[in-house]
């Protein structure tokens, strides 16, 4: 976000404010220096069981975190509130990424690298993932795909975010033309016309039981229950990524 944050030295005590930048900094190594993480951060299992928690990614316990007193806090534009970060900038170094692509995705995993002192591990996995994507041997479908991530209301992915360029990953074709997360009622769905209908187990989890909902909006469109994390997970969560995408397109060119 183009701030200048000043640290002391090598980071001992690091609160992350979102699930995929914690799984980031488990990978990169920083088990010991991580002291709090939100109530979403669920990966690696094993390990978020045994951290602090600090609230949500948007109704965060500012009096605790003050009182873990952390030397960096870790967060996401996106996804934490501005008036709390400002809040805790006032107090604590807080590094925050802007991420829209994947570009900036491996740039976010070599900058939290660096400040973590945890460069060389950082700039592998960075170089790992993309030379997975590049790999990704996917063709340009052209089917217009509607990413669901909310019920009640319905709510979609649109331009300009993370998930739009995974789909542009798969060859897919975003059937909105709205920024962000637009939401949508079932009849902008129709006339959207998707050729094809993917429903996100995260945020809100959608699962096999909601696809008759759908085929009533769209009858005839093929309907997938997708991995959110793989789709929008920013971390080192895109090691999984281009292997998951490549299945994924290989059912939808049967259908």
């Amino acid at each position: 976000m183009n701030r200048h944050v000043e640290l002391p030295g090598r980071p001992e005590k690091i609160i992350s404010l979102v699930p995929s930048q914690t799984e980031l900094l488990f990978d990169l190594g920083l088990d010991e220096e991580i002291i709090g993480i939100t109530k979403f951060c669920i990966h690696p299992g094993s390990k978020v069981k045994q951290k602090i928690k600090i609230g949500g990614t948007k109704q965060l316990n500012i009096k605790l975190i003050k009182e873990l007193k952390p030397d960096l806090i870790i967060g996401n534009k996106e996804e934490n509130e501005r008036e709390q970060i400002e809040e805790l900038m006032q107090h604590f170094p807080v590094w925050m990424s802007d991420i829209h692509n994947l570009e900036d995705a491996l740039d976010m995993i070599k900058r939290v690298g660096e400040i973590t002192r945890k460069g060389a591990e950082s700039n592998s996995l960075s170089n790992r993932i993309q030379q997975l994507f590049s790999n990704l041997t996917v063709q340009q479908s052209y089917k217009r795909a509607a990413y669901v991530i909310w019920r009640k209301p319905y709510m979609v992915a649109g331009k300009g975010t993370f998930i739009d360029d995974m789909l542009k990953k798969c060859g897919l074709v975003n059937a909105f033309e709205a920024t962000r997360y637009p939401e949508v009622t079932a009849e902008d769905l129709a006339a959207a016309k998707p050729d094809v209908v993917l429903l996100s187990s995260e945020p809100y989890p959608f699962s096999e039981k909601h696809i008759a909902e759908f085929r009533n909006i769209l009858p005839g469109v093929a309907i997938e229950v997708i991995d959110g994390e793989i789709f929008s997970w920013y971390g080192s969560r895109l090691l999984k990524a281009p292997g998951y995408f490549q299945v994924l397109m290989n059912e939808l060119r049967s259908v």
